[in-house]
């Protein structure tokens, strides 16, 4: 990943709203949730859900599918995950294998 275009995913990421739309899907895991379900569990109204859906789907984070009559959001993990190695792939001093990013411990070992 090039920072054009991690800038995007991380400026979607850098609201509120969007980034609980976003934890709360990388929690529902692959099945996704349907936007009704988002708006509901986040107390957020349907235009403005859909604003920030539109954002994070353009930024490239969450994708969406039709099962009947509902729109099903997902994180997409492959883009999840390349942001992530973008993020830390210079941790530590150019060596991320020394460093420990457990949810824990956010730290280089090498301390």
């Amino acid at each position: 990943m090039k920072s054009e275009e991690a800038l995007p995913a991380l400026a979607a990421l850098a609201q509120e709203t969007r980034l609980a739309i976003f934890r709360r899907l990388v929690r529902a895991g692959a099945a996704g949730e349907s936007a009704g379900a988002l708006a509901e569990a986040l107390g957020t109204p349907a235009p403005t859900l859909s604003f920030h859906l539109k954002e994070l789907e353009h930024a490239g984070l969450i994708a969406q599918r039709r099962e009947s009559r509902n729109i099903i959001y997902a994180a997409r993990y492959e883009r999840m995950r390349q942001l992530l190695s973008y993020l830390t792939k210079d941790c530590c001093g150019g060596h991320p294998e020394v460093c420990d990013l457990s949810p824990n411990k956010v730290r280089c070992n090498a301390d």
